[in-house]
Protein backbone atom coordinates (compact mmCIF):
# COMPACT_ATOMS: atom_id res chain seq x y z
CA UNK A 1 0.00 0.00 0.00
CA UNK A 2 1.28 3.47 -0.86
CA UNK A 3 1.67 5.77 2.14
CA UNK A 4 0.22 9.19 1.40
CA UNK A 5 2.00 12.29 2.71
CA UNK A 6 -1.03 12.94 4.90
CA UNK A 7 -0.72 9.53 6.54
CA UNK A 8 2.98 10.16 7.08
CA UNK A 9 2.40 13.58 8.68
CA UNK A 10 -0.37 12.25 10.90
CA UNK A 11 1.58 9.23 12.08
CA UNK A 12 4.68 11.33 12.74
CA UNK A 13 2.63 13.80 14.77
CA UNK A 14 0.96 11.03 16.73
CA UNK A 15 4.27 9.46 17.73
CA UNK A 16 5.73 12.85 18.60
CA UNK A 17 2.71 13.70 20.75
CA UNK A 18 3.35 10.57 22.79
CA UNK A 19 6.92 11.70 23.37
CA UNK A 20 5.71 15.20 24.25
CA UNK A 21 3.16 13.98 26.79
CA UNK A 22 5.78 11.84 28.49
CA UNK A 23 8.14 14.83 28.62
CA UNK A 24 5.68 16.79 30.79
CA UNK A 25 6.57 17.32 34.43
CA UNK A 26 4.14 17.60 37.33
CA UNK A 27 4.13 21.01 38.98
CA UNK A 28 2.14 22.38 41.89
CA UNK A 29 -1.39 21.94 40.57
CA UNK A 30 -0.35 21.69 36.95
CA UNK A 31 1.86 20.29 34.23
CA UNK A 32 4.92 21.93 32.73
CA UNK A 33 7.53 21.23 30.08
CA UNK A 34 11.27 21.76 30.20
CA UNK A 35 13.00 22.85 27.04
CA UNK A 36 15.59 20.09 27.27
CA UNK A 37 14.83 16.89 29.13
CA UNK A 38 18.36 16.74 30.54
CA UNK A 39 17.63 19.95 32.50
CA UNK A 40 14.26 18.87 33.88
CA UNK A 41 13.46 22.52 34.74
CA UNK A 42 10.08 23.59 33.40
CA UNK A 43 9.63 27.00 31.78
CA UNK A 44 6.33 28.75 31.00
CA UNK A 45 7.36 30.70 27.89
CA UNK A 46 6.05 30.50 24.34
CA UNK A 47 9.42 30.10 22.61
CA UNK A 48 10.80 27.05 24.36
CA UNK A 49 8.42 26.04 27.13
CA UNK A 50 4.94 25.20 28.28
CA UNK A 51 3.03 27.99 26.52
CA UNK A 52 4.27 26.80 23.14
CA UNK A 53 3.32 23.23 23.99
CA UNK A 54 -0.25 24.31 24.90
CA UNK A 55 -0.93 25.54 21.37
CA UNK A 56 0.15 22.20 19.94
CA UNK A 57 -1.93 20.20 22.41
CA UNK A 58 -5.03 22.13 21.39
CA UNK A 59 -4.38 21.41 17.71
CA UNK A 60 -3.93 17.74 18.62
CA UNK A 61 -7.20 17.66 20.56
CA UNK A 62 -9.13 19.15 17.66
CA UNK A 63 -7.51 16.75 15.20
CA UNK A 64 -7.66 13.46 17.08
CA UNK A 65 -10.56 14.13 19.52
CA UNK A 66 -8.42 12.54 22.23
CA UNK A 67 -9.19 14.10 25.60
CA UNK A 68 -5.69 13.35 26.89
CA UNK A 69 -4.51 16.38 24.92
CA UNK A 70 -7.24 18.66 26.27
CA UNK A 71 -6.57 17.49 29.82
CA UNK A 72 -2.85 18.11 29.42
CA UNK A 73 -3.56 21.56 27.99
CA UNK A 74 -5.73 22.50 30.98
CA UNK A 75 -3.10 21.26 33.42
CA UNK A 76 -0.42 23.07 31.44
CA UNK A 77 -2.45 26.27 31.61
CA UNK A 78 -2.49 25.96 35.40
CA UNK A 79 1.30 25.76 35.38
CA UNK A 80 1.61 28.82 33.14
CA UNK A 81 -0.91 30.76 35.21
CA UNK A 82 1.06 30.04 38.38
CA UNK A 83 4.18 31.53 36.78
CA UNK A 84 2.62 34.75 35.45
CA UNK A 85 2.87 36.81 38.62
CA UNK A 86 6.59 36.43 39.19
CA UNK A 87 7.94 35.91 35.68
CA UNK A 88 10.24 38.86 35.09
CA UNK A 89 10.39 38.89 31.28
CA UNK A 90 7.48 40.51 29.45
CA UNK A 91 8.05 39.69 25.76
CA UNK A 92 5.97 37.67 23.33
CA UNK A 93 8.27 34.67 23.05
CA UNK A 94 10.14 35.00 26.32
CA UNK A 95 7.64 36.33 28.81
CA UNK A 96 4.22 37.22 30.09
CA UNK A 97 2.87 38.46 26.74
CA UNK A 98 3.26 35.04 25.14
CA UNK A 99 1.87 33.37 28.23
CA UNK A 100 -1.24 35.54 27.83
CA UNK A 101 -1.63 34.36 24.22
CA UNK A 102 -1.43 30.70 25.25
CA UNK A 103 -3.81 31.12 28.18
CA UNK A 104 -6.32 33.00 26.03
CA UNK A 105 -6.08 30.16 23.52
CA UNK A 106 -6.96 27.54 26.13
CA UNK A 107 -9.90 29.67 27.21
CA UNK A 108 -11.20 30.12 23.66
CA UNK A 109 -10.77 26.53 22.50
CA UNK A 110 -11.75 24.64 25.66
CA UNK A 111 -13.94 27.22 27.39
CA UNK A 112 -11.71 27.06 30.46
CA UNK A 113 -12.67 30.13 32.50
CA UNK A 114 -9.67 29.84 34.82
CA UNK A 115 -7.32 30.14 31.84
CA UNK A 116 -9.28 33.17 30.63
CA UNK A 117 -9.00 34.86 34.01
CA UNK A 118 -5.27 34.13 34.04
CA UNK A 119 -4.90 35.66 30.58
CA UNK A 120 -6.63 38.79 31.87
CA UNK A 121 -4.26 38.82 34.82
CA UNK A 122 -1.27 38.53 32.49
CA UNK A 123 -2.48 41.53 30.47
CA UNK A 124 -2.97 43.51 33.68
CA UNK A 125 0.59 42.71 34.72
CA UNK A 126 1.90 43.77 31.30
CA UNK A 127 0.08 47.08 31.54
CA UNK A 128 1.44 47.69 35.05
CA UNK A 129 5.00 47.17 33.83
CA UNK A 130 4.77 49.67 30.99
CA UNK A 131 7.02 52.60 31.83
CA UNK A 132 5.49 55.05 29.37
CA UNK A 133 7.73 53.90 26.54
CA UNK A 134 8.60 50.23 26.78
CA UNK A 135 9.04 47.11 28.89
CA UNK A 136 12.74 46.67 28.20
CA UNK A 137 15.43 48.01 25.89
CA UNK A 138 14.30 45.90 22.90
CA UNK A 139 12.34 47.13 19.90
CA UNK A 140 12.06 43.78 18.15
CA UNK A 141 9.44 41.02 18.01
CA UNK A 142 10.85 38.18 20.13
CA UNK A 143 11.46 40.16 23.33
CA UNK A 144 10.50 43.77 22.72
CA UNK A 145 7.59 46.12 22.11
CA UNK A 146 6.69 44.74 18.69
CA UNK A 147 5.88 41.28 20.02
CA UNK A 148 4.04 42.65 23.05
CA UNK A 149 1.87 44.74 20.72
CA UNK A 150 0.97 41.64 18.71
CA UNK A 151 0.20 39.64 21.85
CA UNK A 152 -2.11 42.41 23.08
CA UNK A 153 -3.92 42.39 19.73
CA UNK A 154 -4.35 38.62 19.79
CA UNK A 155 -5.83 38.90 23.28
CA UNK A 156 -8.23 41.66 22.24
CA UNK A 157 -6.54 44.62 23.97
CA UNK A 158 -6.13 47.16 21.18
CA UNK A 159 -5.38 50.00 23.61
CA UNK A 160 -2.40 48.15 25.05
CA UNK A 161 -1.22 47.32 21.54
CA UNK A 162 -1.32 51.02 20.64
CA UNK A 163 0.75 51.89 23.70
CA UNK A 164 3.34 49.33 22.67
CA UNK A 165 3.90 50.86 19.22
CA UNK A 166 3.93 54.54 20.22
CA UNK A 167 7.72 54.58 20.47
CA UNK A 168 8.37 53.63 16.84
CA UNK A 169 7.50 56.90 15.02
CA UNK A 170 9.94 58.75 17.28
CA UNK A 171 12.78 56.25 17.00
CA UNK A 172 12.72 55.42 13.28
CA UNK A 173 16.02 55.99 11.49
CA UNK A 174 15.73 57.35 7.96
CA UNK A 175 17.58 55.38 5.25
CA UNK A 176 17.91 55.97 1.52
CA UNK A 177 14.90 53.73 0.87
CA UNK A 178 12.74 54.03 3.99
CA UNK A 179 13.28 53.59 7.72
CA UNK A 180 14.83 51.10 10.11
CA UNK A 181 15.16 50.63 13.88
CA UNK A 182 17.60 49.38 16.43
CA UNK A 183 16.81 45.86 17.53
CA UNK A 184 17.97 46.79 21.02
CA UNK A 185 19.10 50.11 22.45
CA UNK A 186 22.77 50.60 21.63
CA UNK A 187 23.08 47.60 19.30
CA UNK A 188 25.18 48.55 16.27
CA UNK A 189 24.11 46.11 13.53
CA UNK A 190 20.68 46.79 12.07
CA UNK A 191 18.85 43.53 11.56
CA UNK A 192 16.22 43.17 8.87
CA UNK A 193 14.02 40.15 9.41
CA UNK A 194 11.12 39.00 11.58
CA UNK A 195 12.59 37.88 14.88
CA UNK A 196 14.96 40.71 15.81
CA UNK A 197 14.75 43.10 12.89
CA UNK A 198 12.80 45.62 10.90
CA UNK A 199 10.19 43.27 9.43
CA UNK A 200 9.03 42.16 12.88
CA UNK A 201 8.45 45.82 13.74
CA UNK A 202 6.80 46.37 10.36
CA UNK A 203 4.44 43.49 11.08
CA UNK A 204 3.44 44.92 14.45
CA UNK A 205 2.93 48.46 13.12
CA UNK A 206 0.82 47.24 10.22
CA UNK A 207 -1.31 44.94 12.37
CA UNK A 208 -1.93 47.58 15.04
CA UNK A 209 -2.50 50.26 12.43
CA UNK A 210 -5.25 48.19 10.84
CA UNK A 211 -6.88 47.23 14.14
CA UNK A 212 -6.81 50.77 15.54
CA UNK A 213 -7.59 52.55 12.24
CA UNK A 214 -4.24 54.32 12.38
CA UNK A 215 -3.08 54.91 8.77
CA UNK A 216 0.01 56.70 10.11
CA UNK A 217 1.20 53.41 11.60
CA UNK A 218 0.52 51.54 8.37
CA UNK A 219 2.48 54.18 6.42
CA UNK A 220 5.39 53.79 8.83
CA UNK A 221 5.24 50.02 8.37
CA UNK A 222 5.39 50.45 4.61
CA UNK A 223 8.46 52.67 4.96
CA UNK A 224 10.17 50.00 7.06
CA UNK A 225 9.29 47.32 4.54
CA UNK A 226 10.64 49.49 1.72
CA UNK A 227 14.01 49.65 3.45
CA UNK A 228 14.20 45.86 3.70
CA UNK A 229 13.09 45.38 0.09
CA UNK A 230 15.86 47.72 -1.06
CA UNK A 231 18.41 45.30 0.43
CA UNK A 232 17.36 42.32 -1.68
CA UNK A 233 20.32 40.49 -3.25
CA UNK A 234 18.39 37.86 -5.22
CA UNK A 235 16.06 39.81 -7.53
CA UNK A 236 14.21 40.09 -9.76
CA UNK A 237 12.63 36.64 -9.34
CA UNK A 238 13.77 35.83 -5.83
CA UNK A 239 14.16 37.57 -2.48
CA UNK A 240 17.15 37.23 -0.19
CA UNK A 241 18.21 39.89 2.30
CA UNK A 242 21.31 39.65 4.49
CA UNK A 243 21.12 38.91 8.19
CA UNK A 244 22.27 42.41 9.20
CA UNK A 245 24.11 45.54 8.11
CA UNK A 246 26.87 45.89 8.97
CA UNK A 247 27.04 42.12 9.05
CA UNK A 248 27.03 40.93 12.67
CA UNK A 249 30.28 39.13 13.30
CA UNK A 250 29.65 35.77 14.90
CA UNK A 251 30.89 32.33 13.97
CA UNK A 252 27.37 30.89 13.86
CA UNK A 253 25.79 33.60 11.70
CA UNK A 254 25.78 33.32 7.92
CA UNK A 255 24.97 36.26 5.70
CA UNK A 256 21.78 34.71 4.34
CA UNK A 257 19.23 32.41 5.89
CA UNK A 258 15.91 30.91 4.79
CA UNK A 259 13.99 30.30 8.02
CA UNK A 260 11.31 32.26 9.85
CA UNK A 261 13.60 34.13 12.23
CA UNK A 262 16.24 35.72 9.99
CA UNK A 263 15.24 34.66 6.52
CA UNK A 264 12.91 34.36 3.60
CA UNK A 265 10.22 32.20 5.20
CA UNK A 266 9.59 34.88 7.80
CA UNK A 267 9.87 37.73 5.30
CA UNK A 268 7.03 36.19 3.33
CA UNK A 269 4.78 36.32 6.39
CA UNK A 270 5.27 40.09 6.63
CA UNK A 271 4.50 40.47 2.93
CA UNK A 272 1.37 38.32 3.33
CA UNK A 273 0.12 40.69 6.02
CA UNK A 274 0.85 43.76 3.91
CA UNK A 275 -0.99 42.12 1.00
CA UNK A 276 -4.08 41.96 3.20
CA UNK A 277 -3.75 45.48 4.58
CA UNK A 278 -2.88 47.21 1.28
CA UNK A 279 -4.78 45.02 -1.19
CA UNK A 280 -4.55 47.50 -4.06
CA UNK A 281 -0.75 47.35 -4.19
CA UNK A 282 0.45 44.34 -6.21
CA UNK A 283 4.01 44.71 -4.89
CA UNK A 284 3.34 42.81 -1.68
CA UNK A 285 1.91 39.56 -3.10
CA UNK A 286 4.63 39.72 -5.72
CA UNK A 287 7.25 39.88 -2.98
CA UNK A 288 5.65 36.92 -1.21
CA UNK A 289 5.86 35.04 -4.51
CA UNK A 290 9.53 35.96 -4.83
CA UNK A 291 10.19 34.65 -1.32
CA UNK A 292 8.53 31.39 -2.26
CA UNK A 293 10.62 31.13 -5.44
CA UNK A 294 13.80 31.57 -3.42
CA UNK A 295 12.81 28.95 -0.84
CA UNK A 296 11.86 26.30 -3.37
CA UNK A 297 15.13 26.81 -5.25
CA UNK A 298 17.42 27.27 -2.25
CA UNK A 299 18.43 23.65 -1.77
CA UNK A 300 16.59 23.21 1.52
CA UNK A 301 15.83 20.87 3.21
CA UNK A 302 19.06 19.24 1.99
CA UNK A 303 22.07 19.50 4.27
CA UNK A 304 24.28 20.83 1.50
CA UNK A 305 27.30 21.72 3.64
CA UNK A 306 28.21 21.81 7.34
CA UNK A 307 26.08 24.43 8.99
CA UNK A 308 23.56 24.67 6.15
CA UNK A 309 20.03 23.84 7.28
CA UNK A 310 20.78 21.93 10.46
CA UNK A 311 17.44 22.62 12.15
CA UNK A 312 14.14 20.77 11.87
CA UNK A 313 12.29 23.31 14.03
CA UNK A 314 9.76 26.09 13.56
CA UNK A 315 11.97 29.11 14.23
CA UNK A 316 14.89 28.57 11.87
CA UNK A 317 14.26 25.18 10.31
CA UNK A 318 12.12 22.95 8.16
CA UNK A 319 8.89 23.30 10.16
CA UNK A 320 8.92 27.08 9.69
CA UNK A 321 9.12 26.67 5.93
CA UNK A 322 6.35 24.06 6.12
CA UNK A 323 4.17 26.71 7.80
CA UNK A 324 4.58 28.97 4.77
CA UNK A 325 4.03 26.03 2.41
CA UNK A 326 0.69 25.46 4.11
CA UNK A 327 -0.21 29.11 3.65
CA UNK A 328 0.68 28.83 -0.03
CA UNK A 329 -1.45 25.71 -0.44
CA UNK A 330 -4.51 27.48 0.91
CA UNK A 331 -4.00 30.90 -0.66
CA UNK A 332 -2.15 30.21 -3.91
CA UNK A 333 -2.54 26.49 -4.58
CA UNK A 334 1.18 25.98 -5.23
CA UNK A 335 2.68 24.79 -1.95
CA UNK A 336 1.67 21.13 -1.89
CA UNK A 337 4.59 19.51 -3.69
CA UNK A 338 7.23 21.31 -1.66
CA UNK A 339 5.28 20.67 1.53
CA UNK A 340 5.46 16.95 0.76
CA UNK A 341 9.24 17.27 0.33
CA UNK A 342 9.53 18.97 3.71
CA UNK A 343 7.36 16.38 5.46
CA UNK A 344 9.38 13.57 3.91
CA UNK A 345 12.56 15.16 5.22
CA UNK A 346 11.10 15.46 8.71
CA UNK A 347 10.14 11.80 8.52
CA UNK A 348 13.65 10.81 7.48
CA UNK A 349 15.21 12.79 10.34
CA UNK A 350 12.84 11.67 13.09
CA UNK A 351 14.17 9.55 15.92
CA UNK A 352 12.08 6.91 17.65
CA UNK A 353 12.55 5.27 21.02
CA UNK A 354 10.38 3.75 23.71
CA UNK A 355 8.90 7.17 24.52
CA UNK A 356 7.85 7.99 20.96
CA UNK A 357 9.05 10.16 18.08
CA UNK A 358 11.30 13.20 18.44
CA UNK A 359 13.72 15.38 16.51
CA UNK A 360 17.24 16.57 17.24
CA UNK A 361 19.02 19.48 15.64
CA UNK A 362 22.69 19.82 14.72
CA UNK A 363 25.43 22.27 15.61
CA UNK A 364 28.35 21.23 13.45
CA UNK A 365 30.81 23.41 15.40
CA UNK A 366 30.19 21.47 18.61
CA UNK A 367 31.12 17.94 19.65
CA UNK A 368 28.95 15.97 19.72
CA UNK A 369 27.20 17.85 16.93
CA UNK A 370 23.79 16.23 17.43
CA UNK A 371 21.93 18.23 20.07
CA UNK A 372 19.51 16.74 22.60
CA UNK A 373 15.86 16.76 21.47
CA UNK A 374 13.78 19.62 22.84
CA UNK A 375 10.10 20.00 23.59
CA UNK A 376 9.15 23.54 22.66
CA UNK A 377 7.79 25.57 19.78
CA UNK A 378 10.98 27.12 18.46
CA UNK A 379 13.43 24.25 18.10
CA UNK A 380 11.50 21.23 19.30
CA UNK A 381 8.69 18.77 18.96
CA UNK A 382 5.81 21.13 19.71
CA UNK A 383 6.55 23.42 16.76
CA UNK A 384 7.09 20.50 14.38
CA UNK A 385 3.93 18.65 15.47
CA UNK A 386 1.84 21.78 14.96
CA UNK A 387 2.92 22.05 11.33
CA UNK A 388 2.58 18.34 10.63
CA UNK A 389 -1.01 18.38 11.87
CA UNK A 390 -1.79 21.43 9.79
CA UNK A 391 -0.32 19.76 6.72
CA UNK A 392 -2.51 16.73 7.34
CA UNK A 393 -5.58 18.96 7.72
CA UNK A 394 -4.89 20.88 4.53
CA UNK A 395 -4.25 17.74 2.53
CA UNK A 396 -7.59 16.25 3.62
CA UNK A 397 -9.52 19.51 3.10
CA UNK A 398 -10.03 20.15 6.79
CA UNK A 399 -9.83 23.59 8.39
CA UNK A 400 -6.22 24.86 7.91
CA UNK A 401 -6.47 27.40 10.72
CA UNK A 402 -4.46 26.81 13.89
CA UNK A 403 -6.34 26.29 17.14
CA UNK A 404 -4.25 29.08 18.67
CA UNK A 405 -2.89 31.45 16.02
CA UNK A 406 0.48 32.92 16.79
CA UNK A 407 0.16 36.65 16.18
CA UNK A 408 3.06 36.94 13.72
CA UNK A 409 1.55 34.66 11.05
CA UNK A 410 -1.61 35.78 9.26
CA UNK A 411 -4.39 33.22 9.51
CA UNK A 412 -5.54 31.76 6.21
CA UNK A 413 -9.20 31.49 5.35
CA UNK A 414 -10.91 28.15 5.92
CA UNK A 415 -11.06 25.80 2.96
Amino acid sequence: MTIKPTDNAESLALGALEWLLKAGRDTDGGLGWPDRLIDDQVTPVLYSGTSGVLATLLDAWLYFADDRYADAAVRGARSVAAAVENWEASGLYTGVAGMAVALRGVHRVLGDSAAGASADRALHILRSRYDGTAWNDCYELIVGNAGIALAALECGDVDLACLAVERYPHTAEATTAGVQWEGRTGAVPRMHHMSHGTLGIVYALAAVGRAADRPDLVDLALAGAADVVSRDEAGPDGFLVPHSDPQQQHEKIERHSYGWCHGTAGDAQAFRLLSDIVPDDPAWPALADRCWHTLVNSGIPQRIRPGFWDNNGRCCGTAGVLALAGDRQVECGDGGDFADVLVADLAARAGTDADGTHWSNVEHRETPSVLPPTTGWAMGNAGIIRELLRHARITTNRDPRYAVPFPDQPQTASL
